[in-house]
């Protein structure tokens, strides 16, 4: 699972992470606004439930392709008996499901796709449910909003930056006499001395590699890389000035993107990027 983030409900805190590209919030979280005590019982209790079996299988009927749908009908058989006891575990195990995981550790618990965790917040309390959805919306709202402004903000640099470097190849490496076409040809070496230096590839070679995929190769960088592409092309504006050769600003650029990649990687993994 991805990283987490939590928003706050009617005074609880609820725990929501990224699973294969989806949202899960954590039941468990959900689970403390009805009793912080026994949230390992309440959630034992809605599995019990004969509409929540059908909901959970319904539901991985329509997302799961892996999912066993005989294990299912006998869960479905028995939901509802005084007998029938069902954990979060033995559903996945059993049936292969996808729409709830459960996670162990300090900052475990089980968690279920929003659809899923809608429908228990619903089951604890109606009220509850509407304000879960309404926080659960201005929370990715305000992500939207956040992943929006970054991405304007690296298109800006990269935008600025480029009117820098090609003023830089205009000056210093196009001599003053020469067609449109001799022109393109150096941006295009240039464009792609940075390509190398910071993805070791040329924009032809990384199309010829991924023929089915649109776009270029810049098309398919992430934030951290556009950050640091946008840098490269300020500093080889400034080592073109000084009147380095390609091979020699190759070298140097590769090593500048090395270390601001690695940074960049750190600070993130230190949650101390976005």
């Amino acid at each position: 699972m991805a990283k987490s983030t939590s928003f706050t409900v009617k005074g609880t805190e609820i725990t929501l992470t990224q699973n294969n590209q989806q949202d899960y919030i954590s039941l468990t979280d959900l689970a403390r606004h009805k009793d912080n005590e026994r949230t390992d019982y309440i959630i034992q209790n809605w599995l019990r439930n004969r509409n929540t079996i059908e909901l959970l299988g319904f539901w991985e009927q329509l997302n799961n392709p892996d999912f066993n749908p005989i294990e299912f009908e006998g869960f479905r058989k028995q939901a509802g008996l005084n007998s029938f006891i069902l954990t979060a575990k033995q559903w996945i195990e059993k049936t292969g499901a996808i729409g709830i995981i459960s996670k162990a550790g300090r900052y475990g618990g089980t968690f279920a796709h929003r659809d899923i965790a809608f429908e228990f917040a619903s089951w604890i309390s109606i009220e509850f449910k509407l304000y879960l959805i309404k926080e659960f919306q201005r929370l990715k709202e305000d992500e939207n909003n956040r992943l929006k402004l970054e991405w304007n903000l690296q298109r800006t640099l990269a935008k600025v930056n480029y009117h820098i470097h090609t003023d830089a190849i205009k000056e210093k490496l196009i001599p003053s006499i020469i067609s449109s076409k001799q022109a393109s040809l150096t941006y295009t070496t240039e464009a792609d001395l940075l390509n190398v230096a910071l993805f070791g590839i040329t924009a032809a070679a990384w199309r010829d590699a991924n023929p089915t995929l649109e776009g270029n190769i810049r098309d398919h960088a992430t934030i951290e890389q556009l950050v640091v592409l946008s840098n490269l092309e300020s500093i080889n504006a400034v080592l073109i000035h000084q009147g380095l050769i390609q091979k020699e600003r190759l070298l140097q650029l590769n090593q500048i993107a090395i270390t601001q990649m690695k940074s960049l990687v750190n600070a993130k993994s230190s949650k101390k990027l976005k």
